[in-house]
């Protein structure tokens, strides 16, 4: 057995994939978790459009605040609350699932590229895989350095 905390949905004496797999509650709530995300996502795109060849900087920014959200989440889910089996599957497969979007990242690359714009494509490509690392990065540092000040 790992030393350490463990997410409380995971057990690792049980093969318990397809038990999981099946569970209405953890269904539910990455389905409800995913609606908020994905529309949250919307209204980021309706709010704060791309210009036809521009930098799509909307969905770099969706994507690297949406990957610090879930560095923040992982360590509150095993380090915190970790008997809490509904919040990682609501909150970070769900709502940040639905809300950053990886895909959009790839069509905005290849538009990029078939529109004549491959400088803007590698600086997008590498800024929102830089960005995302750093964020979750940071994140988990930050937030495993402000449980461990709180509980001195």
């Amino acid at each position: 057995m790992p030393r350490g905390p463990v997410d409380s949905d995971v057990d690792l004496r049980v093969d318990g994939r397809a038990q999981r797999a099946h569970d209405p509650a953890v269904l539910g709530a990455i389905a409800v978790g995913g609606a908020i995300g994905a529309a949250a996502r919307y209204l980021v795109g309706l709010g704060w459009p791309t210009p036809p060849g521009g930098f799509p900087m909307s969905t770099l920014v969706i994507n690297v605040v949406g990957c610090g959200l879930i560095g923040i989440l992982m360590v509150v889910v095993t380090d915190v609350l970790p008997r809490q089996r509904l919040l990682r599957p609501l909150l970070g497969t769900g709502v940040l699932g639905g809300f950053t979007t990886f895909s959009t990242y790839a069509v905005d690359i290849q538009r990029l590229v078939t529109g004549g714009n491959a400088g803007i494509a590698l600086l997008y490509l590498a800024g929102t895989i830089v960005g995302a690392l750093l964020a979750v990065r940071a994140t988990v540092s930050a937030t495993r350095a402000l449980i461990t000040w709180r509980t001195r």
